[in-house]
């Protein structure tokens, strides 16, 4: 290589090494996390920043897995996030097709009450959620948390499924309305369909949120420990007197699997979601 060719490429490289270090520090946490599941808990403090174990000791992940019940919760948290997933994407997906396609009195009353959602917080609403669980027996029931983490307005997933109706065809559902079609028929053979990449954006959204939320599990389960999901099960790691933090790191990392599974598989559809929700 000429000194004239390295020199018109030393930018590039100079980008590639900063992209480099920059990717490394996003992901070191997450691989000191790996590695500390299979430290000691003295070597956790010990090493530092260190990743490398001394003697890695898998029996952290039976001890997360088995005497901390991990696996009851791993369980409990894949019905509650299924289930919402699934509660939310049909919900979100008919109220962005309905708004975005057609016509009604009261629709800008309607948008404009779901984005004024958007600044009140989520705290605020926790207290009538525990009471109108309380008053229909759901307090301490999976069927209740399912319910309440599916029942807020979800705005952001609302509005991607507005901005990607928008982008399709109204000839391509007048055709089906001639062809003697009803709503139902319209939205679920043809519509929904069509919107998988938003679909699978909306589905990776909210089983990140569902997965990892904590406030609302820990109030609905409070008096039912059988019943937590993986992050109110880190609890008991915590001791009045000390934490496992190998062990908490090691059911940490079991719970992390699922989410990387997840994004990997939906990746590419998520990313075309999002593009194809901005450009409409």
């Amino acid at each position: 290589m000429t000194p004239s060719k390295a020199l018109r490429r030393l930018p590039w490289w100079l980008a590639a090494a900063a992209l480099a270090i920059g990717c490394l520090l996003w992901i070191y946490p997450f691989l000191w996390m790996v590695a500390a599941s299979l430290k000691t808990s003295a070597e956790v403090f010990t090493q530092g920043l260190g990743l490398l174990p001394g003697n890695p000791q898998w029996e952290n992940y039976e001890r997360a897995w088995g005497d901390a019940q991990f696996g009851k919760y791993l369980l409990n948290t894949v019905i509650v996030t299924v289930a919402t997933v699934v509660v939310v994407v049909v919900r979100c997906a008919m109220a962005g097709y309905v708004l975005a396609r057609h016509e009604f009195r009261g629709r800008k009353i309607v948008m404009g009450t779901l984005i004024a959602t958007l600044f009140v917080p989520a705290g605020y609403t926790i207290i009538p959620l525990v009471d109108l669980a309380q008053r229909l027996g759901m307090l301490n029931s999976l069927t209740g948390m399912i319910l309440a983490m599916s029942g807020a307005a979800h705005v952001a997933a609302i509005l991607l499924y507005i901005g990607y109706f928008r982008g399709i065809p109204k000839e391509l559902t007048e055709a089906a309305l001639m062809d003697g079609a009803g709503f139902a028929t319209v939205f679920f053979r043809i519509m929904l369909p069509l919107a998988k990449p938003v679909t699978a954006t909306v589905t990776v959204l909210t089983f990140l949120n569902t997965w990892n939320a904590f406030f609302l599990p820990l109030v609905f389960t409070f008096s039912r420990p059988d019943l937590r999901t993986v992050s109110v099960g880190m609890l008991a790691f915590v001791g009045e007197n000390a934490t496992d933090w190998s062990g908490m790191a090691a059911a940490a990392t079991i719970s992390l699997l699922p989410v990387v599974a997840l994004f990997i598989a939906l990746q590419r559809y998520f990313v075309e979601g999002i593009a194809g929700a901005v450009k409409s």
